[in-house]
């Protein structure tokens, strides 16, 4: 018999050990075009991170760079003092000097400096998991998780995770240290990260899909999408995440969002129950 699907509600336990419910809540939407400054009234952005938590969400993912700084502290300003069972995850490794500049900046002091950063605007001694935004190329890969790894012996960092590599990237971090979590993008219309999610089903990673929602690509036709979604009384986007949480017991999406409509639709997908049927006819929508 075919193995049964994931349960859309279930957990993950991180690094092995941390549990955090599977659908997440991103906090990119909280910062203006192009991550670029602040969006909207903070009142609301603060309310909208609260009714994630009290919704039931467990991780929280954010970056240094969303804003630079805005996300971070928007978050800490909502959170803390942070839950128990609340997993905070940052990033660090690129550098803004605009809406549309983004700089690579891996070398061990710049990662240590980002960290130390992000735990003062976090307001935490320890992050929870501590993702790499990109592999810089002009640094060996060893001084950059080097690096991390000094954070994590020194108790600042809980897990390291990477963002944007390849399967055998990934294959190589492993080979130096331990990794808990991948963040590349992979959506219902985009599956070109299929071989980094099948090493992360075989180390037992995390894998968080950015773009989850394939970035606003859901509108366009696709009468397969709308016909399962009406059977379930569910939204395009709802189906859409919940694809994800049905297709692999290590997907972990982090969908994000300034509305608090929004919010509660993204996390409607926990509800919905897709069939064998139901993921063949999505599989299919997938260029080739």
């Amino acid at each position: 018999m075919p193995s049964p699907l994931p349960s859309p509600d279930s957990s993950f336990l991180l690094g092995g050990e941390l549990p955090v419910r599977r659908l997440g809540y991103g906090t990119a939407q909280l910062t203006g075009p192009g991550y670029w400054g602040p969006r909207g009234e903070r009142r609301d952005a603060l309310a909208v991170l609260r009714s994630a938590v009290e919704q039931g969400v467990t991780l929280i993912d954010t970056a240094d760079n969303y804003g630079p700084g805005v996300a971070e502290e928007l978050v800490a300003e909502a959170l803390h003092p942070y839950r128990d069972d609340l997993v905070i995850a940052t990033k660090g490794g690129v550098v803004r000097t605009g809406d549309d500049a983004w700089h690579i900046a891996g070398r061990p002091e710049q990662l240590r400096a980002m960290c130390e950063a992000s735990l003062l605007r976090l307001r935490t001694d320890r992050i929870d998991l501590y993702q790499l935004h990109r592999l810089d190329p002009r640094v060996p890969m060893a001084e950059q998780l080097g690096a991390l790894d000094a954070l994590r012996q020194e108790g600042k960092i809980r897990y390291i995770g990477l963002d944007t590599l390849t399967a055998d990237q990934l294959e190589q971090a492993l080979s130096l240290t331990g990794i808990a979590s991948v963040q590349n993008r992979f959506n219902l219309l985009d599956r070109g990260s299929d071989a980094v999610l099948k090493v992360c089903e075989s180390h037992d990673l995390a894998f968080l899909p950015w773009f989850p929602l394939a970035n606003g690509a859901l509108t366009g036709e696709a009468a397969a999408l709308d016909e399962v979604a009406r059977s379930h009384g569910a939204t395009r986007g709802q189906i859409a995440l919940a694809w994800l949480l049905h297709r692999s017991p290590v997907l972990c999406p982090t969908p994000g969002t300034g509305s608090p409509v929004h919010l509660a639709e993204n996390l409607g997908a926990r509800e919905v129950r897709l069939t064998t049927e139901d993921m063949s006819r999505l599989e299919a929508l997938a260029p080739a």
